[in-house]
């Protein structure tokens, strides 16, 4: 079973979440940006590939303002994400390129009844030199606020038959400097200029009420055409709340969407914990992002603490927004006892980061500790639980904030992202960080997506449990071979006893784990062998497989390895496929290793 090289994971999604990267030379392509990879790629990992429809609708934009063929746009869902992103690139660029970045605004010309026609119906475009790409791809990546791809068809459309104005966004000049940018659209003078913060200015898009539109009825049904292809989306709200008490545990059984909201809104798996305490997010990078910002909102910008290896960007945010970070690689005892050493000398910091377990080699650090410090010391504790996922453990009492994404497991279709994150109703800072986002908080979740989310996550519980089972069948299987160098998952791991204290009653040790063989060749010949999905993310309802490391650290594989993460450490992420079936194809690559050592 041999997939195309660049093909949508799962197989014709028109917004999958994964790409197709069949064997180890291909993903080794890929991040050389080989042509006989990259020019085959249909979609990619949302935040590390941009969807080719959000590229026509960034290309639309520039051709329709007139924008220079030395600029480019890239796409947020609000002027305040967009306002990161320009922010960023004056802080990188010549001073004497800052007033070539602007901001341009979209937004429908009538507000109306419609659930649809809400704030949320909004395009950001930071335009930008086109030689700094690779700085403004930095925050489309780390940050995770770029528009999804459905956003995007909803906005090309509605760009291609008029339906944008003028929102009016009063953005205040923080700045005595000040640029014009290009001011013609079919020969009308469209652009208002308002200055923006550190150079860029933003400009909102008026192409006036299309002809053959003469009420808000017309453009209700414009809109709700466009929505009404499978599924209603003027439940997009409900959809959310729904998704909210999921993850709040106020709701876990598989019910139909009128079901869950005709549950009362009640406590959730920790006591006082209500759906009003979770936030949703468009990835789950953007909740790591959003709760980071907020809790700099909160206490004052200092220094944060990442702790344990984690997922590439989590880092990055902190290193590149605010004040750096203490970065402790291992996550080992040792590394908690000098963290303890610098606190009692005086050092002060914002908030530690961690994951539970950690990625890729499912670590689980000594929360208990951790907790214990923060409370001595008077710092947050920010969990990730995605991996680990709330239904097998609960870490929500020893955290301040729980971020996780919802494009995994809770999703597990591949096909939309999101992201969550929950405020301990007993934390020490809940007050604080409850007033701050009641402050800054902005729910940039398109409601297509949300829909997608809410109708996906309805039998959660169930898959989980499939998957926590065959997984344990599986590494039980390559625990036990001797052409295994080494299984991480919980299970097997030292650190297994921290898990099991955070472990539900009748959770599970997850659905991902990594593997190790004895040479690079033998890696190789695993991996091209096994017979399911391969390609980037995780969580997903098949299995799916990926090089983790040259993947997520192709160019820092040496600083990888010096945390134990091996170059040719080989990912899987468990699906529903039946375990006798899984056996045979992990069994097959097992075979494919053998050979190699003949």
């Amino acid at each position: 079973m041999l997939q195309d090289i660049g093909g949508t994971v799962p197989p014709h999604t028109d917004h999958a979440v994964s790409v197709s990267l069949p064997t180890w030379k291909a993903n080794v392509a890929y991040e050389e940006g080989e042509p006989w990879v990259m020019d085959r790629m249909q979609c990619g990992y949302p935040r590390f590939f941009i969807h080719p429809i959000i590229q026509r609708l960034a290309r639309e934009v520039v051709r329709r303002c007139e924008i220079p063929e030395s600029e480019t746009a890239m796409l947020f869902p609000s002027p305040k994400a967009a306002e990161v992103c320009s922010s960023f690139l004056l802080s990188r660029i010549p001073p004497e390129d800052s007033c070539k970045v602007r901001v341009i605004n979209f937004g429908p010309p009538h507000q109306t009844d419609s659930a649809l026609l809400t704030a949320d119906l909004l395009l950001s475009c930071v335009i930008y030199p086109v030689q700094y790409a690779s700085i403004a791809k930095q925050v489309w990546q780390h940050t995770g606020n770029g528009i999804s791809s459905r956003r995007a068809e909803f906005c090309l459309s509605a760009l291609e038959n008029g339906f944008f104005t003028d929102k009016k966004l009063g953005i205040t000049d923080t700045t005595s400097r000040f640029c014009k940018g290009p001011r013609r659209y079919q020969g009308r003078d469209m652009m208002n200029e308002k200055p923006q913060g550190g150079g860029a200015h933003a400009l909102d898009f008026v192409p006036g009420t299309p002809s053959g539109i003469q009420d808000t009825r017309e453009h209700t049904q414009f809109i709700e055409e466009r929505f009404g292809r499978n599924l209603s989306t003027s439940l997009a709200g409900q959809a959310k709340l729904a998704v909210r008490r999921r993850i709040a545990g106020v709701l876990t059984a598989d019910v139909e969407l009128s079901e869950a909201l005709e549950e009362e809104s009640g406590e959730g798996r920790v006591a006082g914990l209500m759906e009003s305490d979770v936030y949703l997010f468009p990835t789950g990078m953007s909740s790591i992002f959003s709760t980071h910002q907020m809790v700099m909102a909160a206490r004052g910008e200092m220094k944060s603490i990442c702790f344990g290896f984690p997922y590439t960007d989590t880092l990055k945010i902190l290193q590149k927004w605010g004040p750096s970070c203490l970065f402790y690689g291992h996550g080992s005892s040792e590394d908690l006892d000098d963290l303890e050493t610098r606190l009692i000398k005086g050092e002060r910091f914002l908030a530690l980061f961690t994951e539970f377990p950690g990625n890729p080699l499912l670590k689980a650090p000594d929360l208990k500790k951790i907790r214990s410090l923060a409370d001595r010391y008077d710092f947050a504790v920010i969990v990730d639980e995605t991996v680990g996922n709330f239904l097998n453990i609960n870490v929500l009492p020893y955290a301040d904030v729980v971020v996780s994404s919802l494009t995994k497991i809770f999703s597990g279709d591949s096909n939309v992202m999101g992201g969550s994150a929950v405020l301990n109703p007993h934390g020490q800072y809940y007050r604080s960080l409850k007033d701050t986002y009641a402050q800054e908080y902005e729910d940039n979740l398109w409601a297509e997506d949300a829909v997608f989310l809410e109708r996906n996550s309805r039998d959660f519980v169930s898959r989980i449990d499939k998957i926590n089972k065959t997984t344990e069948e599986i590494t039980a299987m390559l625990e036990s071979s001797p052409l295994v160098k080494k299984v991480y998952y919980p299970k097997y791991n030292p650190s297994r006893p921290m898990y099991e204290s955070f472990r539900n009653q009748t959770g599970g040790y997850g659905g991902l784990f990594s593997v190790t063989f004895h040479s690079t060749a033998e890696a190789v010949a695993f991996f091209d062998e096994l017979e399911v999905h391969k390609g980037p993310s995780l969580g997903t309802n098949f299995t799916l497989s990926c090089p983790y490391t040259l993947l997520a650290h192709y160019s820092e594989l040496k600083w990888a390895n010096s945390f134990g993460v091996d170059f040719d450490l080989v990912r899987i992420s468990v699906g529903l496929e039946d375990i006798p079936d899984l056996r045979h194809r992990i069994q097959q690559a097992l075979d494919a290793v053998a050979q190699i050592k003949e």
